[in-house]
């Protein structure tokens, strides 16, 4: 069912953006509106017509994809609506919560959160934040990372986060696309990259710094202090009237996200999109307790999982949020779960992995007891959950003779599935969750990159079922979610309800193929680029997402690969291995081929060969340096003269070369997550003959990962 029904008027429209007297952008059959259509200002609740699922333009509306029943026809609510209905239920109770500099966890109510919110959305209007518009905000989470994102959004603005390892350029990129207004830094360091490009800023009025000292010097820079000053003496008349003009059908939130080539695009969400899939979300998951739920969040709100995870669900839901430490995932996280106590904790990969890492370690200096007592344990709760995932859990005394001895009473204890199960939870899960701050968890999530099925196993095996979720920033967050014990190790996620999902070039419903998904959770397309969002999606309102994957009989979908070339970091870091590959190429002349690894991995790492001479007859890469690789090699102070004696003696002046190269390289890469790390030179050069290059010398990447597996694990190894 279309959202348009019963609304007849259409907004004004025009083919091209004009801001102050410029030209900014031209489109094509988008809708932009003139100023304020008098005729709708019933919001934020609002809807507004529209005749496409489309927009590309600031000021756009599109239809919503609401069902007829289920979860897909759920009431559309705005951001403002839902903090509105939120704080109107539970007024008095927590919403966020953060330590301070005296140790002690200070909270605000969800009143409060909604009268603060509403402050910061009016100082943003005083300070000359325009409807359609972005506010920037560049730190780490915390209380004003919150308050900027909604305040941007109950302005008529855009939130737009920025990863905090950004470096200036890539910080330029998002707010000059965005049109930025305002920007909200966290501190120092991150005030230096803004103001390393301010001049470069058009739109850019104001600068607000949340920590540290402000430096009264700088022109147009605010304290938070000075911000929330600002918004106590503006009258709600202004901020009033632009909520009324905000419907649920418009963009409110800008995520950027990497494509395989090409810098950052701008995904636009909705109000829509935002609150919908945060419902459909709370609703797969099932049983949260509004004001008793907790939850700690850690992970990048520039991320979209984050986002509509830490933001919009706790807020749909009324959980309270409480904020780590800004070195949580240098040590402090676990430290500050053990003073929490969450009831929902969501990680990515590498979060998970350096709990395995910790709990390895500590097994390992364990006495030959405990170790034996652990292992015992583990099979206990593999064998526990593996039953109750194949739906085959035994219960009670059964098995248990009547005339049961003590020995034989101690016996079924220790080997019975479920008694086995209890005593070893007593004896070993229990401490390895306090241990964790996760004693009271209820629900374990691995998002944003896949997780290993072993590791998951290994956590399964300790009485801690790790949940798969599956998603894209296209997607609002989430597509897929597990819950216990309808999962698989292997599995992606179960498909949320009121969502669709098809497999494009497969002779089965149920794949394999490219994955298509659709819903009320798809974005409205790229800021300023209808050309690459009707590439994403096609005419009949499909998302293409790169990879290629099949569902089970119980709705469970597998990922089985991907069509896209970008790396996803254990991190949940997207990274375009071509600009990366290409940038080391460029600062290395002699290195043929270069290929990016880091799918799934702790950090990046890159494979090299170096320019060989070829036979011209057979087309086979030769040993032998070709002649200006050669005279490099020669330059550099060393006498090799084939590819084979370089690699095989790690030849000191070859190496140490390429080392500055990748460095040279590093420096350009827009965060510390897509930096190299390692590196390793091939013994041979790529060659159609060996497999590594297809007919049009492009490289095979999967040839590649089986050929040099071994190298690729050398990398990774502690």
């Amino acid at each position: 069912m279309d959202a348009d029904s019963g609304q007849k008027q259409a907004t004004e429209t025009s083919t091209v953006i004009v801001e102050n007297g410029e030209e900014i952008v031209k489109v094509n059959t988008m809708h932009v509106p003139n100023g304020i259509n008098q005729a709708f200002l019933n919001g934020p609740d609002q809807i507004i017509p529209a005749d496409d699922y489309i927009s590309c333009v600031p000021g756009g509306h599109v239809k919503l994809r609401l069902g007829s029943r289920g979860l897909a026809a759920e009431p559309p609510i705005s951001v403002p609506g839902l903090l509105n209905r939120t704080a109107a239920r539970y007024p008095n109770d927590v919403a966020l919560a953060t330590k301070k500099s005296d140790g002690k966890w200070h909270k605000i109510t969800y009143k409060q959160y909604q009268e603060r919110v509403r402050t910061v959305a009016k100082a943003f209007l005083k300070l000359g934040l325009e409807r359609y518009h972005s506010v920037g905000i560049l730190g780490f989470n915390s209380e004003q990372w919150y308050l900027a994102d909604l305040g941007a959004i109950h302005a008529g603005g855009y939130a737009a986060g920025i990863y905090t390892t950004n470096s200036a350029e890539a910080c330029f990129h998002c707010l000059e696309t965005s049109r930025a207004n305002i920007c909200a830094v966290q501190d120092k360091k991150q005030l230096e990259k803004i103001l390393a490009i301010r001049s470069r800023l058009k739109h850019l009025k104001a600068i607000i710094q949340w920590e540290d000292p402000v430096d009264t010097s700088i022109p147009g820079l605010y304290s938070w202090d000075q911000l929330m000053e600002i918004g106590n003496k503006e009258p709600d008349t202004q901020l009033n009237n632009i909520l009324k003009t905000i419907s649920v059908n418009e963009c409110c939130t800008l995520v950027y996200t990497s494509g395989t080539v090409g810098p950052p695009k701008a995904v636009m969400l909705s109000h829509d999109n935002l609150t919908w899939d945060a419902y459909s979300i709370g609703e797969r998951v099932g049983d949260l307790q509004p004001t008793i739920d907790r939850l700690v969040t850690f992970l990048p709100l520039s991320h979209v999982a984050a986002q509509v995870a830490d933001i919009y669900t706790t807020l749909h839901y009324a959980v309270p949020v409480y904020f780590a430490q800004p070195d949580a995932l240098k040590g402090s996280l676990v430290e500050t779960l053990k003073e929490v106590r969450p009831t929902r904790f969501f990680a990515v990969p590498r979060v998970w992995e350096k709990m395995y890492e910790k709990i390895i370690a500590v097994g390992s200096s364990s006495g030959s007891v405990k170790r034996y007592i652990a292992m015992w344990a583990k099979d206990k709760g593999t064998k526990h959950h593996t039953a109750r995932i194949n739906g085959a859990l035994s219960a009670g005394m059964i098995g248990l003779p009547l005339d049961f001895t003590i020995s034989e009473m101690i016996k079924y204890w220790m080997d019975g599935t479920t008694c086995g199960y209890k005593l070893a939870k007593s004896l070993v899960f229990n401490k390895v969750r306090e241990s964790l701050g996760l004693d009271q968890c209820l629900l374990f999530m691995s998002a944003a990159a896949p997780l290993s099925p072993e590791i998951k196993k290994f956590f399964l095996s300790l009485d801690i079922p790790i949940m798969d979720a599956f998603g894209m920033s296209e997607l609002a967050g989430a597509h897929t979610i597990s819950i216990y014990p309808k999962f698989k190790l292997d599995s992606a996620g179960e498909i949320l309800d009121g969502t669709e999902t098809k497999f494009d070039g497969s002779e089965s419903v149920n794949g394999p193929g490219e994955v298509l998904m659709r819903g009320r959770h798809l974005f409205m397309g790229y800021l300023f680029d209808e050309e690459k969002t009707r590439q994403t999606i096609d005419q009949d309102g499909w998302l293409h997402s790169g990879d290629v994957g099949r569902v089970d009989s119980n709705n469970l979908l597998y990922i089985t690969g991907r069509i896209k070339e970008l790396l996803i970091t254990a991190g949940g870091e997207n990274v375009a291995p071509v600009l990366i590959e290409q940038t080391v190429q460029s600062e290395l002349l002699h290195v043929s081929y270069a290929v990016l690894i880091g799918d799934r991995r702790k950090f990046l790492a890159i494979l090299l060969t170096l320019k060989g001479k070829i036979n011209q007859t057979t087309g086979d890469a030769l040993d032998e340096l070709d002649t200006e690789t050669a005279k490099w090699v020669a330059s550099l102070g060393s006498k090799a003269t084939t590819i084979s004696e370089i690699v095989k003696n790690k030849d000191p002046y070859v190496y140490k070369a390429i080392e500055a190269g990748i460095a040279r390289a590093n420096k350009k890469a827009i965060s510390n997550a897509q930096k190299i790390q390692k590196f390793a030179i091939l013994p041979a050069d790529f060659s159609m003959n060996t497999g590594e290059l297809g007919p049009t010398l492009k490289i095979k990447r999967n040839v590649v990962y089986e050929k040099y597996k071994d190298i690729i694990e050398d990398f990774y190894k502690e």
